[in-house]
């Protein structure tokens, strides 16, 4: 059973968690115990612990991931109607390969489930790991990473997550459709990481694109299934992490926009949080995260893939060689457009596809200028 790579909330914790009163968000919340396992058939969010840290940069021994927990489990919910669970954590395997293949198979079972899976995890190239939990799901996978860096290393460098990402570009099976990156700092990252990205066809947004206008990033993650969120992209003073000092990144409300972007999307189905130390002063910040992110998922509008067309408004952009068509939602007022299929060339997508744009994007296309990222997908597909 996949299930058994899973270990029981500590006893303290769950003592502590007890304490707590029933207005707190512990009382909506079953958790994995040493007498008891959540029946996962009743569960919609799962949150799940994984303290492998051997893949950062700087190695430091990953702390307690109780701090977090305590921390969320004394916020009080919204108005929320899902069921969530703690499953426990997943101890790190004799290798880091080995807590990958663990990670992969509980992740693969909760996805065959309609269990969207939180993991706090340790190092970001457990990103890897939760993308592999979807081959068995044989679909291509978008992911989104909130990152200052791109993670495009050498495969066999010896820091895995600053090279993650080459791994998944270029490891059977290639599931890979779309990578995003919200929030990269342009020092971080090298001119060949750059150009890199403008050859794939991915998308990239500087830190500043994003802090100057949060709302470009939500089309993005509304076309997500897998969001990564590295910590280090929060600037020290909001986030706490001392250890490795980040002076620029993104704020504490910010941060908590763009995970609130990821909770709402119909599509995103994973969401994970990486390269935090779980110190007492990061606890704090990495609740409100996952509170954001689950406030999202309860508020989610389910319009994504669409139902009854007689619920979107069409509109028809002609240009001289060819129209562009984009749908309006009359229930929340996104915008999508919608990629062609070339039947006459090879297509990953096999299929006309919708994807999320703004209504900046419909006004561009009226002044006879093509959306960048619709440009961008149509290369993309046929890759």
């Amino acid at each position: 059973m996949e299930f058994d790579f899973l270990t029981p909330l500590d006893t303290d914790l769950l003592i502590d968690i007890k304490r707590l009163s029933s207005q707190h968000l512990s009382s909506k919340v079953v958790f994995h115990t040493h007498e008891e396992f959540p029946d996962i058939q009743k569960v919609a969010i799962a949150i799940i612990g994984v303290p492998e840290n051997r893949g950062a940069h700087t190695y430091v021994e990953q702390e307690d991931l109780a701090a977090i927990r305590l921390e969320l489990y004394r916020l009080f919910p919204g108005n929320w109607s899902k069921t969530i669970a703690d499953m426990g954590d997943i101890v790190p395997g004799n290798s880091p390969a080995d807590t990958y293949f663990a990670v992969s198979k509980v992740v693969s079972r909760l996805l065959k489930q309609k269990v969207i899976p939180i993991i706090i995890g340790g190092s970001q190239d457990l990103t890897y790991a939760v993308y592999r939990g979807y081959d068995d799901l044989e679909q291509m996978v978008n992911l989104v990473s909130i990152d200052s860096r791109f993670d495009f290393g050498k495969q066999d460098d010896s820091v895995p997550a600053l090279s993650y990402l080459s791994k998944m570009i270029v490891e059977e099976p290639t599931n890979l459709f779309n990578y995003s990156n919200v929030g990269f700092q342009t020092y971080y990252n090298s001119q060949e990481e750059i150009d890199l990205v403008e050859k794939l066809y991915f998308d990239a947004y500087r830190l500043g694109e994003v802090t100057n206008t949060i709302a470009i990033a939500e089309p993005v993650f509304r076309d997500a299934d897998l969001v990564s969120l590295d910590l280090t992209a929060v600037k020290s003073s909001d986030s706490g992490n001392f250890i490795h000092f980040q002076p620029n990144g993104f704020n504490g409300k910010e941060i908590c926009a763009l995970a609130r972007y990821s909770g709402i999307s119909d599509k995103v189905s994973a969401f994970g949080i990486f390269n935090h130390h779980a110190t007492p002063q990061e606890a704090p910040l990495i609740a409100q995260i996952i509170w954001y992110f689950i406030e999202g998922v309860n508020f989610r509008s389910n319009e994504y893939p669409f139902g009854s067309r007689e619920h979107y408004l069409k509109y028809i952009v002609p240009f001289e060689e060819e129209e562009i068509v984009f749908y309006k939602s009359n229930k929340t007022d996104r915008w999508w457009i919608e990629v062609p299929f070339f039947s006459n060339i090879h297509n990953k997508l096999h299929k006309n596809t919708l994807m999320p744009c703004t209504y900046e994007d419909y006004l561009a296309a009226c002044n006879q200028e093509f959306p960048e990222r619709w440009w961008k997908a149509q290369r993309k597909s046929i890759l």
